[in-house]
């Protein structure tokens, strides 16, 4: 089974969200369907469902591997360069 090996080298506490939603959504005018945190940084983007898949984007410029759903409720992790649920 592969593990992620980006978790160890995450900040904690977890940064804080920079946002309550995703801001290139709001600047392309369009509607997220979900919202992820990037547990590097706090930014807040949307999901891969999303028009914009605006959270996977954010790994590609920045390279900040792993992220956290965003949504009340759920507490699930993924690393974008594991590919796999932390």
């Amino acid at each position: 089974m592969k593990q992620c090996t980006h978790a160890d080298a995450l900040p904690d506490p977890e940064p804080a969200p920079l946002g309550e939603t995703c801001p290139e959504c709001v600047r392309d005018g369009t509607h997220p369907v979900q919202l992820r945190l990037c547990l590097s940084c706090g930014h807040v983007g949307c999901c891969d469902s999303s028009p914009g898949r605006h959270a996977t984007e954010h790994h590609k410029d920045s390279g900040h591997p792993v992220m956290r759903t965003f949504e009340p409720g759920e507490s699930w992790r993924w690393c974008f360069v594991d590919h796999v649920l932390v």
